[in-house]
Parts: structure tokens; C-alpha cells; sequence
């Protein structure tokens, strides 16, 4: 399993955090995020997908419309972040307890290529059992994490030919029932960080 370096994983956080707001509200047209949320009264965080789930159902974002979702984005070979923050969210459900019986865990691929659908269940098994995997076309994921404002990017492994590690920001999204953006909780192990988020707005 290929392992991201120190310095990699480090530059990934930075320049997700650093992009992370801006990339929420679209282009600038020469105004401050703060300036375009404003007028908006809406992040641009969101919106139509198809994608194949866990049991090799095709999915799109309007079959979990009536349910929040609890969005992250990431890939099964990820040795450090992904694990962690799935971690993170069981947790948090678990620890809402019946106030999170309308939240759905969804965790969408960036590894496409690797992450098929078996991939993804197999990999499932050690969090909340109420997780959905999402995967599909290298098109598709593109596609999903676009409408998310994810940043990602594929990192060949040097000392190993033909492997490749996924460079990612990590952020936990909360979309409403109506399939719209609540809020968003980067990267984080501390479990109450998520649980008071999540209070706030369910």
C-alpha cells in the first residue's frame, strides 16, 4: 500500500484549507468570498450526480432527497486521513444517537480505478454500518467532486512504478434534505467538533 509522505499529506491540508472557502462560493468576479455568500445567501457546494453505490446500485443525488447527508470524499487506499475521518463521523452518529436517524454517511470515491464497488463494501465493514460507498466512471467522480469544489489530484509513487496515491482536501459536508449545502467541517479527530456542528443544523 503506498504511503503519502509527510510533506505531501501537509501540502495536500494547506491548499485544500486554503481553497476550501473560496472554491465553496464559485469565481470572485472581483469580490471576497465573504462579499459573494453574502449576496447569494447560498455556498455553490452540491448538486446532481449519478454514481454506483456499494451493492452495485446506480444512484443519484435526488434517491437521498428527504434524509440529510453526511458527504467525504476520499479513497480506500489512503493509509492516514480517510480512515480517520470516517472514524470521526461514526462516532459523531453514534453519539447523536436518534437525532442522526435521518443522516446519511456517504462516502464518495476519488480513486475510481481502484475503488469498485466490492472495493468499497469490504472497506465499509469497519465503520457505521449505515455508510454509502459511491463510486462510478473516472467522468462521473470528476464530476461529483466538481459540484462539491473538491480538490483533488492524482500523485504517481516514485519508488513504486505504477502506483499512485490521491492527493485530497479532507471536509466533511452536510447537506440538507432538499439536497442543499448546511455546512462543512474540515478535517478533524475531535469527535464533539463534529457532533456540535451537526446539532447546530439538524
Amino acid at each position: 500500500m503506498p504511503k503519502r509522505g509527510p510533506l505531501l499529506a501537509f501540502t495536500g491540508l494547506m491548499l485544500g484549507g486554503l481553497t476550501a472557502a473560496f472554491l465553496f462560493f464559485g469565481p470572485p468576479s472581483g469580490k471576497t468570498p465573504d462579499q459573494v455568500s453574502v449576496e447569494t445567501g447560498k455556498a455553490l457546494v452540491g448538486g446532481p450526480f449519478t454514481l454506483i453505490d456499494q451493492t452495485g446500485k446506480r444512484v443519484t443525488d435526488k434517491d437521498f432527497h428527504g434524509k440529510y447527508m453526511l458527504v467525504f470524499f476520499g479513497f480506500t487506499h489512503c493509509p492516514d486521513i480517510c480512515p480517520a475521518g470516517l472514524q470521526v463521523m461514526s462516532a459523531a452518529l453514534a453519539k447523536l444517537g436518534d437525532k442522526a436517524k435521518d443522516v446519511v454517511p456517504v462516502f464518495i470515491t476519488l480513486d475510481p480505478e481502484r475503488d469498485t464497488p466490492e472495493k468499497l463494501a469490504d472497506y465499509l465493514n469497519s465503520f457505521d454500518s449505515r455508510f454509502v460507498g459511491l463510486s462510478g466512471s473516472k467522468q462521473e467522480v470528476e464530476s461529483a467532486a466538481k459540484a462539491y469544489r473538491v480538490y483533488y489530484q492524482i500523485v504517481p509513487d516514485d519508488k513504486t512504478p505504477g502506483e499512485y496515491t490521491v492527493d485530497h482536501a479532507a471536509i466533511i459536508y452536510l447537506m440538507g434534505k432538499d439536497g442543499q449545502f448546511i455546512t462543512h467541517v474540515p478535517h478533524t479527530t475531535n469527535v464533539d467538533q463534529v457532533v456540535a456542528a451537526l446539532d447546530k443544523a439538524l
